[in-house]
């Protein structure tokens, strides 16, 4: 029996990876010696969506040639190293999307937010596993009024290991005190899904945008567990739940 339905936030709850891939590709147009367009960068980003933000920066840093540039920023933010320069050169740019609520409002997702209700319905315990640190986290929660619907949110800085390591779920779980085959997860992303199924959870995975094609090429989850049509979410997840009853 499913008793625990176990959420990831950026791109599942609110598409915050749409938001974050905008703040990389400002910060990278800031940095970057050559000509390059903003599409690239969202391109690139998507091959890494969902893992840490070392990751990602390391990623599109090389990708983009932005070491000496990023490097040359490091004293203005007291920094040691090349990616954590590039890194609060994006923060600026994200702040400032997170510091405007009807931003984050305009890009939540209604089927995931209709699905929270469900699983209140169907008396499941709820939590949050999110590699969003602890202040953006909050921050994103408190602007859609979701944070009390958790009864634990686990955040980057909780784990030592990110998403794909299945850590945080693991994490999550025995807070709810569930055991795994006894958790749903709800994810967006490949780095995600992953770590759910690595934790030996049940997964259902809503695509978007920046993941549709890496979760079809992941093939870790059966092809009906992926969804591709927002509108199916709540009806496959009330099938998944009815299967473990």
């Amino acid at each position: 029996m499913i008793e625990s339905m176990i959420f990831d936030l950026d791109g599942t709850l609110v598409q915050t990876e749409k938001l974050k891939a905008l703040s990389y590709a400002q910060a990278v147009l800031e940095l970057c010696p050559d000509e390059i367009q903003e599409d690239e960068v969202i391109s690139a980003f998507k091959e890494v969506v969902g893992l840490t933000r070392k990751e990602v920066a390391t990623f599109l840093m090389d990708k983009f040639h932005l070491q000496d540039t990023s490097k040359r920023r490091m004293e203005k933010f007291g920094v040691n190293t090349p990616w954590q320069a590039f890194v609060q050169v994006r923060l600026s740019y994200y702040q400032d999307m997170l510091n405007d609520p009807q931003v984050i409002r305009e890009h939540q997702w209604e089927h995931t937010i209709e699905l929270l209700e469900i699983a209140r319905k169907n008396n499941c315990k709820i939590g949050l596993a999110t590699m969003s640190r602890c202040q953006q986290a909050n921050r994103v929660l408190d602007i859609l009024k979701q944070k009390d619907t958790f009864q634990f949110i686990a955040t980057r800085d909780d784990v030592k290991r990110g998403k794909p390591d299945p850590e945080i779920y693991r994490l999550v779980a025995s807070e709810l005190k569930s055991s795994p085959h006894q958790c749903l997860v709800i994810e967006d992303s490949p780095s995600g899904v992953k770590a759910a199924v690595a934790a030996g959870m049940h997964c259902i995975a809503v695509t978007t945008p920046f993941t549709s094609q890496a979760l079809q090429e992941l093939e870790l989850l059966p092809a009906k567990w992926v969804v591709h049509d927002p509108s199916d979410l709540v009806g496959k997840t009330q099938e998944i739940l009815d299967e473990h009853r």
